[in-house]
């Protein structure tokens, strides 16, 4: 591996600007860090194109290399200075992002987030759709951004996996998959109990929305189902992530039983 020390090499300053939105979208590329993520990367087909590592993950960089990437043996002030998490592994990298999903090709079961905030929730989200058996996730407009690196940290890989689409507007997108016979299913305050919901049937569009508003009232004039998780204890209502697990696992176990 090449050595690098200085933080103003412009490899440094090239990964250390794909921390920003438009430096992302700009070139077409993401930062991935840890060893973990970065073989999930590897392992769904992503291209690396360079990678800043400390000495003992030569064997990683050597992987990388033989995918195409330059590989660069930096200290850890380096890596610190380029990757957002406060202790890195020793190991970052940047890879073409993924691919978006077309919305005439989505499966038939998606998560739509309608202004969901926070990069945990986002990625928790994706990462509960992947493992729960959802085949997409569509963000509108406010959502936190798929493929900055705090979302994609807490998919732990699912960013990877399960394609997304960004739907701006969401209500647009809505209306065009429910021409193609979609139920779309609201989570709602007002909605019926889901526990005895009646059953939506064949293709899904599950919605989940904004942290402290909910899903905006244009968004929800769309649903065709306006569920809610009855509160039997104390507390008014759940975060976003936990509320979408339980709805996603619920819908999906129903269909699992035809």
């Amino acid at each position: 591996m090449e050595h690098i020390t200085s933080a103003r090499n412009p490899v440094v300053r090239q990964m250390r600007e794909l921390k920003d939105r438009k430096a992302r979208e700009a070139r077409d590329q993401i930062l991935v860090e840890g060893e973990v993520m970065i073989r999930e990367a590897l392992g769904c087909g992503l291209q690396p194109f360079a990678v800043l590592a400390e000495e003992k993950y030569g064997a990683l960089a050597e992987a990388l290399e033989a995918r195409g990437a330059r590989a660069y043996a930096v200290p850890r002030s380096l890596l610190e200075s380029v990757c957002e998490t406060r202790t890195p592994q020793g190991v970052c990298a940047c890879f073409a992002a993924p691919e978006p999903a077309r919305l005439e090709a989505l499966p038939d079961a998606v998560v739509a987030l309608d202004g969901v905030q926070d990069p945990g929730n986002v990625g928790t989200i994706w990462r509960t759709a992947d493992a729960a058996g959802f085949g997409a996730l569509m963000l509108g407009a406010g959502s936190a951004d798929p493929l900055s690196p705090k979302v994609l940290r807490a998919a732990m890989g699912s960013g990877f996996r399960l394609p997304f689409l960004r739907a701006e507007p969401l209500e647009a997108a809505l209306d065009a998959l429910k021409a193609r016979g979609y139920a779309v299913i609201a989570s709602a305050l007002d909605g019926d109990d889901f526990y005895q919901r009646s059953d939506p049937g064949g293709k899904i569009v599950l919605v989940v929305g904004n942290e402290a508003r909910g899903i905006r009232p244009e968004t929800l004039a769309r649903a065709t189902m306006r569920l809610k998780l009855p509160m039997r204890g104390g507390a008014e209502s759940l975060n976003a992530a936990v509320a979408a697990g339980i709805f996603m696992y619920g819908l999906m176990n129903e269909r699992g039983r035809k």
